[in-house]
């Protein structure tokens, strides 16, 4: 009974919220933003902050990430974005097109080495200026399957929109450095927008992280359209304060002999529950997702995957790792999907924890729903402990005990590593893994904030 009147007073008190700023929301919005929102809170209230009691989240307990008084960042107000000053991903030889999501607001740096017809700015400019590029605005994001995509919709104000031409190449990477930064505690709320024309080729990576020691629940909401025979790569790395809440939600829709990869590196944050989606809606589509998670103290992690193949002759692979020390906690829960008359379906799924402790705790689901006949689909997960014979193998060599473990740990996680197919990049997060695996807080540059909390 408790828990039930703790989620109807917190959906009230965002419902109340709602119905104060609704007004402000809708003058200062786009008409094509504005179309989506109050369907959006309607079922919102309906579905409520999410409880265990919801399958989708019976392994996360969001309850005390909604509970704080925060500020709503509904409005855009100005922080310092000095790229030397604040957090970038600092990654050597890897020249990226840069721009800022600051509390949820899109802030892009002046010089970009952008191919012509390339939009790359912020979401609530260009649904004002050029709402026929969002057409597909909320169609693969939908607020009655998950409550927290209903809310994001219901406040979505900006982020950053993101798009490439058919036929045209991205050569250097798109990166998105978004960080929270507020005198007090803060509810940022991010929509972000991203349309891949037929032929076209472009990556991006996203890094999140928090600039002081305030409380932060971030809920991010990224569509990705990718056109027939078209290529996009999403890299994202978390690196946030343990008392941050970063509830991120990707969805990717694929066309006729299109190719996408995601690849998420946690290695740090208070709550990280990520949601991915892929709808394999053409044929010989190609989609790849990687994810490695390493938690410590009392971090939790939650990695939600759907995969849905709906058009014949597709192919999905999946693999996820997860290292978990102290009393950490983590969940993953994989769904594949293989509709009816989707034949020559291949799709695998493959989760690997590591425990490091007997107090640190895993949850594990995958799943399988196939509706055709001719495919080839397989999953599997494993929870264990690093292996003493190896280790004891290892120190036959006269490897100290310490090195030892630090070396297989690394070998459990360099096959998601090496997925990245930025050199530069993998290089920077090699090191930033292997410095998370000797205990220390793994920040892209030397930070005033040491984050222990």
């Amino acid at each position: 009974m408790s828990v039930l009147v703790e989620k109807a007073d917190l959906t009230l008190k965002y419902t109340a919220h709602y119905n104060e700023v609704r007004k402000a929301l809708f003058e200062a919005s786009s008409e094509i933003l504005n179309a989506h929102r109050n369907k959006a809170f309607q079922n919102f209230v309906l579905q409520g902050i999410p409880t265990r009691k919801n399958e989708n989240y019976k392994y996360t307990d969001l309850q005390p990430a909604f509970s704080p008084e925060f500020q709503f960042m509904h409005q855009k107000r100005e922080q310092s974005t000095d790229r030397d000053e604040v957090f970038r991903c600092d990654v050597p030889d890897l020249k990226t097109n840069l721009a800022f999501v600051v509390n949820g607001w899109f802030q892009k740096e002046e010089k970009l080495n952008l191919p012509e017809g390339v939009i790359f700015d912020s979401l609530d400019k260009v649904a004002k200026e050029r709402p026929e590029l969002l057409e597909e605005y909320g169609s693969i994001a939908l607020p009655d399957d998950d409550p927290l995509v209903a809310l994001n919709t219901a406040f979505a104000r900006d982020g950053f929109f993101l798009y490439i031409p058919k036929n045209v190449v991205v050569e250097s990477p798109i990166q998105i450095i978004n960080f929270l930064k507020n005198n007090v505690d803060t509810f940022a709320t991010q929509r972000n927008f991203i349309k891949v024309g037929s032929g076209a080729k472009v990556q991006v990576l996203l890094c999140d992280h928090t600039l002081n020691l305030n409380q932060y629940l971030n809920n991010s909401v990224t569509e990705i359209f990718v056109g027939d025979n078209a290529e996009v790569e999403f890299y994202t790395l978390q690196n946030q304060h343990n008392k941050a809440a970063n509830l991120n939600s990707v969805f990717v829709k694929q066309g006729r002999d299109s190719r996408a990869t995601s690849l998420t590196a946690s290695l740090h944050g208070g709550l990280i529950r990520n949601n991915l989606k892929f709808i394999l809606d053409g044929e010989n589509a190609e989609a790849h997702m990687f994810g490695m998670a390493f938690m410590d103290r009392k971090q939790h992690i939650d990695n939600f995957t759907q995969v849905i193949h709906a058009k014949p002759q597709c192919m999905s692979n999946q693999v996820y790792k997860m290292v978990l020390d102290d009393k950490s906690t983590g969940a993953f829960s994989g769904r594949i999907h293989v509709v009816r008359d989707a034949q020559k379906t291949n799709a695998f799924q493959r989760n690997n924890n590591l425990l490091l402790t007997d107090e640190a705790t895993m949850q594990t689901k995958p799943q399988l729903i196939i509706d055709a006949d001719d495919v080839k689909c397989s999953h599997g997960a494993t929870v264990g402990q690093i292996d003493e014979e190896a280790l004891f193998y290892l120190r036959s060599r006269g490897i100290d005990d310490d090195k030892a473990r630090l070396m297989m740990m690394n070998a459990f996680t360099h096959e998601v590593v090496n997925e990245i197919k930025l050199e530069p990049l993998r290089d920077r997060i090699d090191e930033l893994v292997d410095k998370r695996l000797k205990g220390e807080v793994a920040h892209c540059h030397d930070c005033a904030y040491q984050c222990e909390c």
